[in-house]
């Protein structure tokens, strides 16, 4: 016979009296599933202490872990999208924008801001993926070429962090003449002789890719992150062909010469720091 026996089958404990766990206290690894409290992830940068994986976050998160104090000016806030082709998909894309500002707090999908980094002034401009994917559409472009009038005009080093899907299709031609616009404001920083500074972080693809991303004066990478033009599924179905492991990881990008280095997030703000410092 058992040494314990239950009296009374079954639990009763009133509803009112059961307690939940409030929300958005615990999440889980996409890599090794295994769950994190809210508290260590915003401690750890959002890298996983189990297995290292570095989970996908936004201006608002990269923005806390870089600038000193968590204390910046957003420049530029209030720059909206158009609808100048009345594009139409599965929905108008005036509608897809609304939804998407209502859902994200965002207006568009990069966020920049003026601060400082270990006492250095900079101008960090940081993409969005929540925000459509963080496609480049007219506004992102233009909220870069201000950006870059902005450290010009200041004599400030730029630093932009991408995270994005490529061009937005709902703009067309539109999104595709900001890789030029920005390719050329970024040149006049280059003869400004004022730092550019790139951050490639999981996925970068497209027109991005193509563009901006590619362009700093060096170019660095989070661990694992996608980084390449066309997805490695379009890219296996047109050629035919295996494609090699961990194609299209930063990893294969650095061993190939398109990489600077690679940098765990949680020692990203000394890294530039560094850099800055060497630069002067």
């Amino acid at each position: 016979m058992s040494w314990f026996k239950r009296s009374i089958a079954g639990i009763r404990t009133a509803t009112e009296n059961k307690k939940e766990a409030p929300d958005g206290m615990w999440d889980k690894c996409p890599n090794c599933k295994k769950p994190l409290l809210n508290l260590e992830q915003i401690e750890n940068k959002y890298v996983c202490q189990y297995c290292d994986y570095h989970i996908r976050i936004g201006s608002a998160a990269y923005f806390s872990i870089l600038f000193d104090d968590n204390q910046f000016t957003e420049l530029f806030p209030n720059l909206t999208a158009g609808d100048p082709l009345q594009f139409v998909d599965s929905k108008p894309y005036h509608e897809r924008l609304v939804e998407s500002q209502k859902k994200t707090g965002l207006k568009d999908a990069l966020r920049s801001a003026h601060g400082n980094l270990n006492g250095h002034e900079i101008v960090i401009a940081c993409m969005d993926f929540n925000f459509i994917g963080g496609s480049m559409g007219s506004v992102v472009g233009e909220k870069i070429a201000r950006s870059i009038d902005y450290c010009l005009e200041h004599k400030l080093p730029f630093m932009l962090i991408s995270k994005s899907g490529g061009a937005r299709m709902m703009e067309a031609a539109f999104s595709l003449m900001q890789m030029a616009k920005t390719s050329a404001k970024l040149a006049l920083l280059s003869q400004a002789q004022l730092p550019y500074i790139c951050l490639l972080t999981d996925p970068t693809t497209g027109g991005v890719t193509a563009s901006y991303a590619m362009l700093g004066d060096i170019n660095i990478a989070e661990p694992g992150a996608l980084i390449g033009f066309a997805g490695p599924r379009v890219i296996k179905e047109t050629i035919k062909k295996d494609l090699p492991k961990g194609f299209q990881t930063s990893e294969f990008v650095l061993e190939h010469g398109f990489l600077d280095f690679i940098v765990d997030r949680r020692q990203l703000k000394e890294k530039v720091s560094t850099f800055l410092k060497l630069i002067k």
